[in-house]
């Protein structure tokens, strides 16, 4: 592990020499990808630089101690902290997903339930939303279509981390189906409903990932159906894009010009592109995305926001908390942590005695 621990640190001061030359800034995709390698391997180098120096003064300390006892005691205290590194160091080496760094295209869609599943789509959009300024990440409405009474029966939004933090690394956990119990404002005998709606998450791809042929396209105009004032569906700004090959569709309507339009359905066409390219190619990758759905079916929940009972519970990992308003409200670090965790597990148990990589 520690030969291979020296071989990244080596890397991580090429990659700081690289990025300190102007030349290097010129070519904006080489910076970035260069920029996310370098985030990767900080934490690492800097956990493997403290092991090197506790070690030393590990050892420093036992020479002592065979003069002096009273440093037997700060030998012990630094051995423990030197497993400590360690420990931190194999999970740190736990091969990453290489989509951690990246920005996401995240879409929430009603399902079984009528108005009341929009409702819970309106939900949790705000609480995605909210999260996200929590954390400080920026995020931009690209599409939506919503209902009479608030809620909202499709919505497609995208999610642009902070510095070295991708929104993916959080929020990859989300895709699946989510199921609500609560009495719905449209249910006059206050009994509970059960209905549920639907999350995919993708990473955003860059322009130059995806390459995407015109004549591969179908793309349609038609009139804005949302809400507004008076200028809305008077010309036909909204853009529908047919992906032939795959069979992809995109629509966005937002903006107010159809070029604008456009280009944000092609973000999230190259997006969906880049992940099914992934899933297609990588079987792993494939297995990780088993739970994003594409029919929102109560029975295929990942997790259940039950509010009489102030009740979250994801069902993948059996986590369970009783501070459902606080998660609602964007709180979500706790039950993202859970599945973090049991992630992670997973690959310390894959890797086995595999080399580590980083």
């Amino acid at each position: 592990m520690f030969d291979r621990l020296s071989e990244l640190a080596s890397e991580h001061a090429e990659l700081e020499h690289a990025l300190a030359d102007p030349s290097v800034h010129s070519d904006q995709e080489k910076a970035r990808t260069l920029g996310r390698r370098y985030a990767e391997l900080t934490p690492i180098v800097h956990a493997y630089l403290q092991w090197q120096q506790t070690s030393a003064d590990e050892e420093a300390a036992r020479e002592l101690a065979r003069e002096d006892s009273s440093f037997a005691a700060e030998g012990d205290q630094l051995a423990a902290h030197r497993e400590e590194l360690e420990a931190q160091l194999q999970k740190l080496l736990v091969p990453r997903d290489p989509n951690d760094a990246r920005d996401i295209i995240l879409e929430v869609k009603a399902g079984e339930g009528g108005e009341e599943s929009a409702l819970f789509a309106g939900d949790l959009l705000r609480m995605y939303l909210r999260y996200a300024e929590r954390r400080g990440w920026k995020t931009e409405i690209l599409d939506s279509t919503g209902t009479g009474l608030g809620g909202v029966k499709d919505v497609t939004v995208a999610v642009k981390g902070k510095g070295s933090e991708g929104a993916w690394s959080r929020l990859k956990y989300e895709g699946g189906v989510h199921r609500v119990q609560r009495v719905p404002v449209t249910e006059s005998q206050g009994r509970i409903h059960t209905s549920a709606a639907g999350v995919l998450v993708v990473p955003e791809a860059e322009q130059v990932e995806v390459q995407i042929n015109d004549n591969d396209l179908k793309v349609d105009v038609f009139r804005s159906s949302g809400p507004g004032g008076q200028s809305v569906n008077t010309t036909d700004s909204a853009v529908r894009i047919t992906h032939l090959p795959s069979g992809i569709v995109v629509s966005c309507q937002n903006e107010k010009s159809q070029l604008q339009n456009k280009e944000q359905a092609m973000r999230v066409l190259r997006a969906r592109l880049l992940a099914q390219a992934e899933a297609d190619a990588d079987a792993k990758a494939s297995a990780e995305r088993r739970s994003q759905v594409r029919t929102v079916d109560r029975s295929e929940r990942v997790r259940t926001y039950n509010f009489p009972e102030n009740r979250i519970s994801d069902h993948r990992v059996g986590y369970k908390a009783y501070n459902l308003d606080q998660v609602i409200d964007g709180d979500l670090d706790a039950v993202i942590d859970a599945l973090a965790a049991a992630d992670l597990a997973a690959k310390l148990v894959g890797t086995g005695d595999d080399e580590p990589a980083a």
